[in-house]
């Protein structure tokens, strides 16, 4: 019998490793141990903590398909991939994984369904759990080239539909109310296509999806990167779909609910998108603005 062939030769070594490696291999993958995959690069903390078995029943697979992920990636078994997760948290992370296991003690069960205050509780949970997480993943500089990329375009369309809908369109009045012009691409009539082909040469696209990645909104992407259009994505992994089209990329992980999903930590990164944003306009219309009231003062001597 021969020995099966793992996804990678080379051992991995941290948790960048192994996220480099499954967004290079994500097409090796099989429906399943995508399922996975995603699931742990969207729980890194969950996956540092929990057992095998808590991590199955709750990325909705058998312990054994976890097992065999953690061997495709060229580990012995689940204990050495759990390892890396449990590295990344080493250090100034460390609180973090304490404060994740306290609130992981509040989480509300099915027959809590009916209370509607343990529903608010258990939805608090989940924004609070995924505003701890980004604050300290979030890449700075990422979000630094966000801001400069918006600077610099002329018009910003924002493809979000779905779930992200709400953040897409906030993100449309915001940057609307700093004057930076911006449409949302609501593929009205059926007109997705067109409505990106309306896209001028130094307008760029603004994705906003998550697991499950609505199509619609990753075909806006290619659509726009196909046309040479600069895409900015907001995602959660690096897995998703819209990482290969986009120039720049902001990973944000929300917690979940059941099927619902916290839009806290979207809403906050689109935030301090539009307010950096704001200031940097801000200061570039100051010198023009005081140039004109120069030139009043002087008419009106």
């Amino acid at each position: 019998m021969t020995k099966a062939v793992t996804m990678t030769s080379s051992p991995i070594k941290d948790y960048e490793g192994l996220c480099a490696v499954l967004a290079a291999r994500q097409g090796a993958l099989s429906k399943r141990l995508q399922q996975v995959a995603r699931f742990f690069l969207n729980h890194p903390e969950e996956v540092a903590i929990s057992t095998l078995v808590t991590l199955a029943n709750h990325a909705l697979v058998p312990p054994a398909t976890i097992t065999r992920f953690a061997k495709e990636l060229g580990f012995a078994g689940f204990a050495e991939l759990q390892a890396v997760f449990r590295e990344r948290l080493v250090g100034p992370r460390l609180p973090y994984a304490e404060r994740v296991t306290r609130l992981r003690t509040g989480e509300i069960g099915d027959a809590d369904l009916q209370d509607s205050g343990r529903v608010f509780e258990g939805f608090l949970q989940a924004a609070v759990n995924s505003l701890v997480r980004i604050e300290e993943s979030l890449d700075r500089a990422e979000l630094a080239a966000f801001v400069n990329a918006l600077v610099e375009c002329e018009v910003v369309h924002v493809a979000a539909a779905r779930g992200a809908f709400s953040i897409g369109a906030y993100s449309v009045y915001g940057l609307a109310s700093i004057g930076k012009r911006a449409h949302l691409v609501d593929n009205l009539g059926a007109m997705r296509a067109e409505q990106i082909g309306a896209m001028g040469p130094n307008d760029v696209l603004l994705a906003v999806t998550f697991d499950d990645y609505t199509p619609e909104t990753v075909e806006a992407a290619r659509l726009a990167a196909e046309r040479g259009h600069t895409v900015l994505a907001i995602t959660d992994n690096e897995l998703s779909p819209v990482v290969g089209l986009a120039k720049h990329v902001l990973y944000v992980t929300e917690a979940r609910l059941g099927h619902f999903r916290s839009q806290v930590p979207a809403l906050v990164v689109c935030q301090a998108i539009i307010v950096s944003l704001g200031r940097r306009l801000g200061e570039q219309a100051a010198p023009a603005k005081m140039k004109i009231n120069n030139q009043k003062m002087k008419n009106e001597k």
